[in-house]
């Protein structure tokens, strides 16, 4: 059974009047986790690309690069995205359930919101509704704001990213303590790591963006060290 059926199989459950904390108690644990995310991520991410009114084919384009969809799967993946897109529960609740689902800190989250930033710039555009939606969400998910701000200097091409801001440091910290902080964050980003933590291969994708931000910083901030000595 693909992972497409089985969330189709869960969101149906959901029209069937069970109801979302019945069906996200079922997918707290390994392999079904795995779902659960998935459809936190179809569901917020239908919600969101619906934020600032309209959902355009790059943001359905941008679905289908997250999610690794064989040819033999694109109607089911098609029925569920419709499906989540139509469901009633409002995006704060998902939101809220899928962070139970994973204890405070977890990484996870993190790629969650990754995964809902591709989407968002996907049309060019960073609407602002989109930005309140999404600093909403990190809200639930327990995600400190200076974090959110490095998320979004990531993705959001408004001007080019700060170094620091794209790491997470400030500029008065010693070199060894950033270096430490990129090493730390490579190492958190790895695929072995994430499939640890249950999370499914679509992640692996999020995470190739992740990286190149990541060690772009770093060699920027590294180049500037070297210039000023």
């Amino acid at each position: 059974m693909s992972i497409w059926t089985r969330i189709a199989d869960a969101l149906s459950a959901l029209t069937a009047g069970e109801s979302l904390t019945e069906v996200f108690d079922r997918l707290r644990t390994a392999p079904e986790r795995s779902v659960g995310f998935t459809i936190a991520v179809i569901a917020l991410g239908a919600k969101m690309a619906k934020a600032d009114g309209q959902v355009t084919r790059d943001e359905v384009t941008a679905f289908r690069e997250v999610f690794l969809i064989r040819p033999e799967d694109e109607a089911q993946a098609a029925r569920v995205f419709n499906m989540a897109r139509q469901d009633v529960a409002g995006f704060e609740e998902y939101a809220t359930r899928i962070s139970q689902m994973f204890a405070a800190g977890d990484d996870s989250l993190t790629f969650l919101i990754e995964g809902l930033f591709h989407i968002a710039i996907a049309d060019g555009e960073y609407h602002p509704n989109e930005n309140d939606f999404l600093a909403r969400v990190a809200e639930i998910f327990g995600i400190e704001k200076n974090q959110f701000r490095s998320l979004r200097a990531r993705f959001v091409a408004d001007a080019a990213p700060n170094p620091y801001d794209v790491l997470g440091v400030t500029p008065d910290m010693s070199m060894e303590d950033i270096r430490r902080v990129w090493r730390d964050l490579v190492r958190e980003t790895h695929p072995d790591r994430m499939m640890a933590r249950g999370l499914p291969e679509e992640a692996v994708k999020i995470a190739e963006s992740r990286m190149v931000a990541i060690n772009r910083a770093w060699e920027e901030i590294s180049q500037n060290a070297d210039r000023d000595v």
